[in-house]
């Protein structure tokens, strides 16, 4: 996520299970990288096309993607996701338990794909494959696949990091598909100073000084770094029984997140 923060408003039902940890007080910051998620979504969901958001783990990617659709289409989202290399069989189990199929899964694939299909074209949904790089070529085949048949109404979002885009940018019938591309990095350090103190209550007056030794020793420009370090940030000012961050502080909270005490 980078740049400037604006105010969506307040947090809707299930936004706060998006936070890493899911962190007490964090605020969804409208960065420039959230509403170009937002806004690829929607063109995504217009066109019922495929949408790749790719970037380094912890850069926000997720978290965006669930916000924004969220705000959109949220009883339309479908999602899926693996931890380990996958097949097409484990795609097509997988699927069937999210969509909720009600039926004894078929034997054989062939008709294991129609059921699949055939409950793809009852309504529009939109298919959300988070670690998307856990994926092999076939399997992002398997996917073209059901996008391809003209009787399924469905937006695919693959969500992962730089595997999935390389799998996806070096194949044409694959990349040729892929309607829009988004990467996400790492916030600047400029980034911080305006998006971290809106990130938490925390940090809404820390010295920008501090924000910046900070985000050097472990936050990195990684929200799910900053997650982590804020939790520790809350929990350290509550046991030192302090009411501002400073140096001391955050040296406690490094050697938690380093395992290292110097």
């Amino acid at each position: 996520m980078t740049d400037t923060p604006r105010n969506p408003g307040p947090d809707v039902d299930g936004a706060q299970a998006d936070h890493f940890l899911g962190l007490p007080g964090a605020h969804i910051v409208a960065t420039d990288a959230l509403m170009l998620t937002r806004d690829n979504i929607a063109d995504v969901i217009d066109a019922k096309a495929m949408m790749c958001v790719h970037g380094d783990a912890g850069v926000g990617k997720t978290f965006s993607v669930n916000a924004s659709l969220r705000d959109l289409a949220a009883d339309t989202v479908c999602r899926v996701q693996f931890r380990a290399r996958p097949t097409p069989r484990d795609i097509r189990h997988t699927l069937f338990d999210a969509l909720g199929v009600v039926r004894v899964p078929p034997l054989r694939p062939i008709e294991f794909d129609q059921t699949l299909k055939s409950v793809l074209a009852e309504r529009f949904r939109v298919l959300v494959c988070d670690e998307a790089q856990w994926m092999s070529r076939e399997c992002f085949e398997y996917w073209r696949h059901l996008w391809d048949d003209r009787r399924t109404d469905i937006a695919i979002v693959f969500v992962g990091g730089g595997d999935c885009y390389h799998v996806l940018s070096r194949e044409p019938m694959l990349s040729s598909r892929v309607y829009v591309w988004q990467e996400f990095r790492r916030m600047t350090p400029e980034q911080i100073l305006r998006v971290i103190p809106a990130f938490h209550p925390v940090w809404e007056h820390t010295d920008p000084d501090i924000l910046s030794f900070a985000d050097a020793n472990a936050g990195h420009g990684n929200f799910r770094s900053w997650a982590k370090l804020t939790a520790h940030t809350v929990r350290a000012l509550q046991r030192l029984d302090r009411d501002r961050i400073d140096r001391e502080v955050l040296g406690s909270v490094f050697a938690k997140m380093s395992g290292r005490s110097g």
